[in-house]
């Protein structure tokens, strides 16, 4: 089966084959569907929050939590 995994950045689903895994020294596994999500995240240590173009951002707008 299948899983569809989505990007710990921006929030879109990332078809297979596509997209970057990076596995941190704590073991966690993060995915990014580009590399302006990897570098955003791990480069400039911004939030997804206060970035308008992420899922996350929209939902905070609305006043919808995740």
């Amino acid at each position: 089966m299948i899983q569809m995994v989505t990007c710990n950045f921006c929030g879109r689903t990332i078809s297979e084959g596509t997209g970057k895994m990076y596995v941190q020294k704590d073991g966690k596994i993060l995915h990014f569907c580009s590399n302006k999500c990897e570098k955003n995240l791990l480069v400039l240590k911004r939030k997804p929050r206060q970035i308008a173009w992420t899922e996350e951002f929209r939902a905070v707008k609305k006043g919808v939590k995740q």
